[in-house]
C-alpha cells in the first residue's frame, strides 16, 4: 500500500472512533469500564515501523462488542439503569493478547501426567518418574514430557537404561519439551517392536548405540508414531480436563485468543465446551495438512467459519524438527556436530503439489520451519501454490495489517490474499527475508524461545547463521508481518516473557545477549502480539484494537508495560481478563 493511502486509512479510522463516542448508541451499553489508562492499540506510521499509541479512559460494551471509547464523561453519559459500570481505578488496560502458536491439549495433558517441565537434571527427572510410576496400576503406560537436556549441566540425552531403572514393568514414553524427540524405555520399545533392525521411517530417526541397539531416543513424528499408536488414547473426560487447565492458564496471563494445533478429538471437546457455554477463550484451531482434501473440506464445513469464539483455520505441516533436538533441517551441518544437517520431512516436489492443491481449495497454509533449509522448502512450496492460485494479472496483496483492515476478506483467503505463514522461522537463508516479503508470507515467531535457546544457539549455528536467527527486526525491516506467540507448552504462555525477550534479546538474568541488532521496541512487540496475530488469522477487523466495532477483549495489568523497565515486564501481573465484555479471570 502507498504510504499516503495507509496514513489516510489511519486518520479515517481514528475519526470514525471519535464519531462513535460522540453519537449516543441507539441502545445503552451492557457494561462500561471507566477510570482506566486504556491503550486502544498501536498503529504503524506510514513508511516506517515506529508506532503511535492511542489512549482513552473508558470503554462501553454491548453484546460483547465495543460501541464507544473515549473519556469517562463521554462514555458514562451513554449508560442507563441496566448498565454495569466498573471502575478500573486508574489501571493500565490494553487489547487482550492473541497467542499465534499454541498446543493447549498437549500442555494440559502434560500437567495431568508426568510433568517434567524445567526439571533441573536427569536425576531430578528420574525421581519424578519413579514417584509417578508408584501410583499406577501394573503395566500402565507412563507418558508425559517437558524435559530439556540443554538446561542440565551434563546436556546429555537420557537413555532407555536410565528409564528402566525407575519405571518397573511400565512401558514409558516421555517427550522432550519441544515434542520433536522422546525417550522410551525398553518395555515401550518391545511393545512397539523397535529393535536393532528397525529401519528409520522417512523424516524420523531411531538412535542406536555403538552396538547397534536402540538408545531409547526417538526423533520426529514418523518414528514417534511407532510407539504412540500403542498408547491408549486419553478419555474424553481427560481431554476436557486438560483443555480446561490450559484455557485457565491462558486467561490468567492475559491471553484472550489463541491459534492452536491440537488433535481432532480435542477439537470435538472444544466444540462441546462451546455448545455448553463453558468456553471462555477464543480459539482458532488448525487442521493436519496431510489429510486428504476430501476430509479437509468436510472438516472445514463442519463448523461455522464466522464463529467469533471457535473456528477452524489454517492447515499445519511440519517441514522439520527443532534446534534443541538437532532435527531442524539445515542447508549446512550444525557447527557443533559436523555431518548432521537435521531431518527434513518432505520431498519438495510432493510438498509443492500438495500445497498447490490445498491453496486452490481456499485453505490458508502454515508450515512449521526452524532450519534454513526447512524455511527455503516452505517458501518454495508457497511460491508454487501462489502461481497456481493467483490469476496472472493479479498482483500480490499488501501485507500491512493496517491496510488489510479495509481491504482484506475477514474470514477466508481469497486467491490474491493467501496469508501463508511460516511458524517459527528461526533460522533463514540470506535471501529469505526478501522472499517472505515478495510472497506476502507471515513470520509467526515466538520470542520467548530465545530465552532458552541463547545458551547454546550460537554453538549450534556459528556466527554467520546466528545473524539470521530469531531475526524479528530484519523481518520487519523487509516489510514482513511478524506475529508473536509462545509455542505453549514449549514455553510458558506468558506474553510478558516474550515482550521482554523481544525488546532486550537477553536472558532473564540480563547477563547474556544474543544478536542485539534484532531488538524491537515495546510497541512493535505489542503490535506483533495483538494486531499482527489477528491479521495472521484473518480477524484483524475484529481483534487487536479497542475501538467501536471490535470485540471487547481486554486485559487489565498492574503496570503500564509500554513504560516499564525491561526486567519489570517479567514481574507484570494480570488484574483482570475480559473476553467479549465478560470478566473471565480476576486476580485473587
Amino acid at each position: 500500500m502507498h504510504p499516503h493511502f495507509r496514513s489516510c486509512v489511519t486518520r479515517s479510522l481514528f475519526a470514525i472512533a471519535l464519531v462513535c463516542v460522540r453519537s449516543a448508541p441507539a441502545q445503552a451499553p451492557d457494561t462500561i469500564f471507566f477510570h482506566g489508562d486504556i491503550l486502544t492499540g498501536t498503529r504503524l506510521k506510514a513508511g516506517d515501523t515506529s508506532t503511535t499509541p492511542a489512549r482513552v479512559t473508558a470503554i462501553a460494551i454491548r453484546s460483547g462488542t465495543i460501541i464507544a471509547a473515549g473519556s469517562d464523561k463521554q462514555v458514562l453519559a451513554l449508560k442507563d439503569t441496566h448498565t454495569t459500570s466498573i471502575d478500573l481505578h486508574g489501571a493500565f488496560a490494553m487489547p487482550g493478547f492473541n497467542d499465534a502458536h499454541t498446543h493447549i491439549a498437549f500442555a494440559g495433558q502434560q500437567r495431568l501426567t508426568v510433568d517434567l517441565d524445567n526439571v533441573p537434571s536427569l536425576s531430578a527427572m528420574l525421581a519424578k518418574i519413579r514417584s509417578y510410576a508408584a501410583s499406577l496400576p501394573p503395566g500402565a503406560w507412563i507418558v508425559g514430557g517437558g524435559w530439556d537436556q540443554t538446561k542440565w549441566a551434563s546436556r546429555t540425552l537420557p537413555t532407555r537404561q536410565d528409564l528402566d531403572a525407575v519405571t518397573g514393568d511400565h512401558p514409558a514414553l516421555l517427550e522432550r519439551t519441544d515434542g520433536h524427540i522422546a525417550v522410551a524405555n525398553s518395555a515401550a520399545l518391545a511393545v512397539a517392536n523397535i529393535n536393532v533392525g528397525t529401519p528409520n521411517p522417512m523424516g524420523g530417526q531411531i538412535d542406536h548405540d555403538s552396538n547397534g541397539d536402540p538408545t531409547g531416543i526417538i526423533r520426529e513424528a514418523p518414528a514417534l508414531a511407532l510407539l504412540q499408536q500403542k498408547i491408549p488414547p486419553p478419555t474424553t473426560e481427560t481431554r476436557r480436563k486438560a483443555l480446561e487447565l490450559s484455557i485457565q492458564d491462558a486467561l490468567s496471563h492475559g491471553v484472550t485468543s489463541i491459534q492452536d494445533y491440537s488433535t481432532w478429538d480435542d477439537w470435538l471437546v472444544l466444540e462441546e465446551l462451546e455448545h455448553t457455554g463453558k468456553l471462555p477463550l477464543r480459539i482458532s484451531e488448525w487442521i493436519d495438512f496431510n489429510l486428504p482434501l476430501a476430509v479437509l473440506n468436510e472438516r472445514r464445513a463442519s463448523h461455522p467459519a464466522n464463529d467469533p469464539l471457535l473456528h477452524l483455520a489454517m492447515l499445519k505441516a511440519f517441514m522439520d524438527g527443532s534446534l534443541g533436538s538437532r532435527t531442524a533441517a539445515m542447508n549446512d551441518s550444525y557447527t557443533d556436530q559436523p555431518g548432521d544437517m537435521g531431518l527434513p520431512r518432505y520431498d519438495q516436489d510432493k510438498l509443492n503439489q500438495m500445497s498447490s492443491d490445498r491453496a486452490a481449495d481456499g485453505f490458508q497454509l502454515g508450515f512449521h520451519a526452524i532450519g534454513d533449509l526447512a524455511n527455503d522448502m516452505a517458501l518454495n512450496a508457497f511460491e508454487a501454490a501462489e502461481q497456481v492460485g493467483r490469476p496472472a494479472d493479479q498482483p500480490a496483496p499488501p501485507t500491512d495489517p493496517n491496510a488489510a483492515i479495509v481491504t482484506a476478506s475477514p474470514i477466508t483467503p481469497r486467491p490474491s490474499d493467501f496469508r501463508f505463514r511460516i511458524e517459527h522461522a528461526q533460522v533463514v537463508s540470506p535471501g529469505a527475508f526478501d522472499r517472505f516479503a515478495q510472497l506476502g508470507v507471515i513470520a509467526s515467531m515466538q520470542p520467548s524461545h530465545l530465552l532458552t535457546d541463547m545458551t547454546w544457539a550460537a554453538e549450534r549455528l556459528g556466527p554467520d547463521r546466528s545473524r539470521r536467527a530469531y531475526a524479528w527486526k530484519s523481518f520487519l525491516d523487509h516489510g514482513v508481518v511478524v506475529a508473536f506467540g509462545t509455542d505453549y507448552p514449549v514455553e510458558s504462555i506468558s506474553p510478558f516473557r516474550g515482550l521482554y525477550a523481544a525488546i532486550t534479546r537477553q536472558n532473564v538474568q540480563g547477563t547474556q545477549t544474543f544478536e542485539p541488532q534484532e531488538k524491537l521496541t515495546i510497541n512493535q512487540a505489542i503490535y506483533a502480539y495483538t494486531q499482527a496475530s489477528a491479521f495472521a488469522e484473518f480477524r484483524e477487523h475484529l481483534k487487536g484494537r479497542l475501538e467501536p466495532g471490535y470485540l471487547a477483549d481486554i486485559v487489565v495489568l498492574d503496570r503500564d508495560i509500554t513504560r516499564a523497565a525491561p526486567q519489570d515486564l517479567l514481574r507484570t501481573k494480570v488484574l483482570r481478563t475480559i473476553v467479549g465484555g465478560t470478566t473471565v479471570y480476576q486476580a485473587p
